[in-house]
């Protein structure tokens, strides 16, 4: 399977380490914000075709599918561009960044009927399988997610702390991981929500603190406190407290309530995120289904997003 990866920044590279583990997939093109950037990154891991044009490397009949790790603003109509091309997509986390262009999305995969993912990772990080296949048994029961997401972003940088061509957003972005991980985890649709934001960074327009309070019909509730503000150690950590235990996700590790390691050995064929994710999205297309985390899957994820947005004073 030949695959076209677009987008050269951190999480691109991310992705592209991920693939290197996956028998049978080829990163066959790479776009680039910039051409020289491109070829740089090309040149570097052997990828025999660069662009800064998306659609040139649409145009190749031999790439069955599409990664994009571009910026939010660009994801909506990048997506659907991919699918009116006949390739398969995985566009990264959010999809986009207003509900009616996440309602797009979804409809031209309708229509087209190819596979077209969205990168919710915390549905595939190993810490996150675990408690979801403990709540599939009927071994635990979720009470309360508290939810932290803390970052030091005051200024438009990346995870490599690299200036960045576009601004993120707690929202939109880092709220959406828990919006869905909540809602996949309770196997519930949300049907409370109350968001309140701090006053926005004078340069970079958009607000540095957040806090997100979130039900369920059966009474579990979800806290998200999400900050661009935070100096201190950078990421998102989940509690889960439930029926019968505590549990303390970070990324792809898990611990117990006082921080005792679980072993996650035997819960996937990797202990990476990304590379499950990326694994799932190349099954889905060899095996012609729906892929966990597909675009539909994660819309009522946005449509909760839309709502706080449309909630904040």
């Amino acid at each position: 399977m030949k695959i076209c990866l677009a987008g050269t920044g951190a999480f691109g590279m991310k992705h592209f380490s991920a693939i290197n583990n996956i028998d049978g997939v080829e990163v066959a093109s790479i776009v680039g914000r910039k051409i020289d950037s491109a070829e740089k990154v090309a040149k570097e891991h052997g990828i025999p075709h660069w662009t800064a044009d998306l659609s040139t490397s649409l145009a190749l009949p031999d790439i069955d599918a599409v990664i994009l790790t571009t910026p939010t603003q660009m994801h909506a109509a990048q997506a659907i561009q991919c699918m009116r091309a006949g390739k398969h997509v995985m566009v990264e986390i959010p999809m986009a960044d207003t509900l009616e262009d996440s309602e797009r999305i979804v409809a031209t995969q309708k229509e087209t009927g190819l596979v077209a993912m969205a990168g919710h990772t915390r549905r595939f990080n190993p810490s996150h399988q675990w408690v979801h296949n403990k709540i599939q048994d009927g071994d635990f029961k979720i009470q309360q997610m508290d939810v932290q997401t803390y970052f030091f972003r005051r200024t438009n940088i990346n995870a490599e702390g690299k200036a960045r061509s576009w601004t993120d957003h707690l929202l939109w972005h880092h709220a959406c991981h828990t919006v869905d991980l909540f809602q996949y985890q309770t196997g519930e649709l949300i049907s409370e929500v109350y968001g309140i934001q701090g006053p926005p960074h004078a340069e970079l327009g958009i607000a540095m603190d957040m806090n997100i309070i979130m039900k369920v019909p059966s009474g579990a509730l979800c806290t998200l406190s999400l900050s661009f503000n935070n100096n201190g150690p950078l990421g998102t950590f989940f509690r889960y407290i439930g029926d019968n235990g505590t549990y303390l996700a970070r990324y792809d590790d898990l611990l117990d309530g006082y921080e005792k390691p679980i072993d996650l050995t035997g819960v996937a064929v990797s202990n990476n995120g990304i590379e499950l994710q990326d694994r799932e999205f190349f099954a889905a297309i060899r095996e012609g289904r729906e892929p966990n985390a597909s675009v539909a899957q994660c819309l009522p994820a946005m449509k909760i997003l839309d709502q706080v947005e449309r909630g904040f004073k």
